[in-house]
């Protein structure tokens, strides 16, 4: 019988390491701001008002309070697994999990997350339940971490591991690909989708500090498969090595990536537009070029 767990990550450990870190998060928030700030420009250029909002990223009320600064948003209503990570949010609260949403079906407006849904181990069922909660013409908006997040740190470690400990015991959690993100919103039923990732690139003095920071936002690795075991001081201190050897500028910072996916999606309504149906077109391409067309097996000259 395998018993191996069949999800990525281990939602209770998660939980506990955020709520230790709930009183220094304020020290290392510096992602969320940036994406809760992507998230409300976004938002704001959106020429329509949602009555009802959710922010599936309540912790320390970052992205609530961006809401609350948008006029077109009505009612927010903040979502956390755990009580404790909701103080300070000035927006209603509501304990939940992210896989399990107590919304109804067609009652929310507008849902968004900042840097939250990587943590899921049912993306695609936490999406498809975003969509089903959503009004007729409702929007979902989010950023999540991607696949490149953390590549050096990633890389160090298992350069380190593999010339110590004879094999590679994943250390960093995995990220979402751009590509699976389009088409899982696809597959939830989202209309219009718009994805795009931005790239940010953070600089610290060695990779104990970037690891300090991880450690404040509550996103150290919390990989069902973990390695169980301690890790060992010789590991660790030749991944800071390697790390610094490797992605080092000329003056001895290290950088650090986080690839930050940027989604979108609308409840489908029949007000939106739709693509037109092949051989629709009233003219053709060649006409509006002002060129010839070349029939399929012609060489052009």
């Amino acid at each position: 019988m395998n018993d191996r767990p069949t999800q990525p990550f281990d939602r209770d450990l998660l939980r506990r390491r955020r709520l230790r870190a709930a009183g220094s998060f304020a020290s290392a928030d510096f992602l969320l701001r940036r994406a809760a700030d992507d998230i409300a420009a976004r938002l704001d250029a959106t020429l329509r008002d949602f009555p009802v909002a959710v922010d599936l990223s309540g912790q320390g009320g970052i992205m609530s309070a961006q809401l609350h600064e948008l006029e077109r948003v009505g009612t927010v209503f903040a979502c956390e697994d755990a009580l404790p990570l909701l103080a300070g949010n000035p927006s209603a609260s509501v304990v939940c999990d992210e896989e399990l949403l107590p919304f109804a079906p067609r009652s929310l407006d507008l849902v968004v997350s900042a840097l939250k849904l990587q943590w899921v181990n049912d993306l695609p069922g936490a999406l498809a339940q975003i969509a089903r909660a959503l009004k007729p013409d409702g929007l979902f908006i989010a950023a999540l971490l991607g696949g490149n997040t953390l590549t050096e740190l990633r890389q160090s470690f298992l350069a380190a591991d593999a010339e110590l400990a004879g094999g590679a015991p994943p250390r960093v959690s995995p990220f979402a690909e751009i590509r699976a993100c389009g088409a899982l919103l696809q597959r939830a039923g989202f209309a219009i989708p718009v994805i795009d990732a931005e790239p940010l690139t953070v600089r610290y003095a060695d990779m104990f500090a970037l690891v300090a920071d991880l450690r404040a936002m509550g996103a150290t690795s919390a990989l069902a498969l973990r390695h169980r075991q301690p890790l060992r001081r010789d590991v660790l201190m030749h991944a800071a090595e390697i790390y610094a050897e490797r992605f080092a500028d000329p003056d001895g910072r290290i950088r650090a990536t986080f690839d930050v996916i940027h989604l979108s999606g609308w409840a489908p309504h029949e007000s939106q537009q739709k693509p037109l149906r092949p051989g629709s077109a009233r003219q053709r391409l060649a006409d509006a070029l002002g060129t010839r067309e070349i029939p399929a097996g012609e060489k052009p000259r």
